[in-house]
């Protein structure tokens, strides 16, 4: 079992070449966002910024993406008709996410699932896009739901699911909540193994598996219980593998970046902590 440290940033970060240019660094799509949540894929956008990743693009129902394009010069996003994902945006979807994979020759990742809803609906868009997708996604939030109803369509993909305790009993019916640290451990792995994913487990000890290895990030913080700390999660890791790491050691640096900003902020921050603490000090663990 593998006990995750600092050093497994020592990995990724390296000195860049001179001669970089953009999207070298790789592309994130953040696919998210709804009539009344607009918040989780700019949070999962921005995440993605500071962990070094060279583009974001977002694309939401245009309630959502009005907003977020409001919220921050950074952030491109792209307006879907309708305040829902919907089963008609999945050709458009493709359509740029295979233009993004072109912009990055291949340097491009996904992010999906935050704030988008759980409707029916919803469901099948998300379903019907990610069975078409050859390409590294992380699945959080509402996606996970969705993907629960057909979990054959992750064998055999590059995804990696990053459930808290109740996402991860509605992904596999096993309630691990009252379980000891090695109960837990074991269930993740076997979990991973059954399913053909990486699934990282969010909790007081972030538990990673992709049914070979196991990883466990045991630098936690209680607060980061606050709305949007897993949206932040998950943009981290997305930038961190369109940045070409894999999705296990990006699963294991992403939950130790979160976690260690976690600690890093509850003594200054407490009670008082949000989400853009969280990300506006991905730097300084970086660092």
């Amino acid at each position: 079992m593998i006990n995750v440290t600092k050093d497994v940033l020592k990995k990724i970060y390296q000195i860049r070449a001179k001669e970089s240019k953009k999207y070298d660094f790789g592309i994130l799509m953040v696919i998210g966002g709804s009539k009344f949540y607009s918040g989780s894929p700019a949070l999962t956008g921005l995440a993605a910024y500071q962990t070094g990743v060279d583009m974001v693009r977002v694309i939401a129902p245009k309630r959502a993406a009005d907003i977020i394009a409001g919220f921050s010069p950074d952030l491109a996003a792209y307006p879907l008709e309708g305040d829902y994902l919907d089963k008609k945006d999945v050709s458009l979807l493709l359509t740029m996410t295979e233009a993004a994979r072109v912009s990055a020759r291949g340097a491009e990742a996904i992010a999906i699932g935050g704030g988008t809803g759980r409707s029916e609906s919803v469901h099948e868009a998300i379903l019907e896009y990610l069975k078409e997708v050859k390409i590294p996604a992380v699945i959080d939030a509402d996606a996970i739901h969705a993907v629960a109803k057909e979990k054959e369509i992750l064998k055999g993909k590059d995804f990696l699911l990053t459930p808290n305790l109740y996402e991860f009993f509605i992904l596999t019916g096993k309630n691990v909540e009252k379980f000891s640290h090695e109960q837990r451990v074991e269930t993740v792995h076997q979990e991973a193994q059954k399913l053909g994913t990486t699934i990282l487990l969010k909790g007081s000890s972030d538990i990673i598996s992709d049914g070979k290895e196991i990883a466990v990030s045991e630098t936690g913080s209680a607060y980061l219980t606050v709305g949007g700390a897993g949206d932040v999660l998950a943009g981290v890791c997305g930038a961190l593998i369109a940045k070409g790491t894999s999705v296990f050691t990006a699963a294991q640096a992403g939950a130790y970046i979160n976690s260690a900003v976690g600690q890093l902020l509850e003594k200054e921050k407490g009670d008082s902590l949000v989400a853009t603490d969280i990300i506006n000090n991905i730097y300084r663990v970086i660092k």
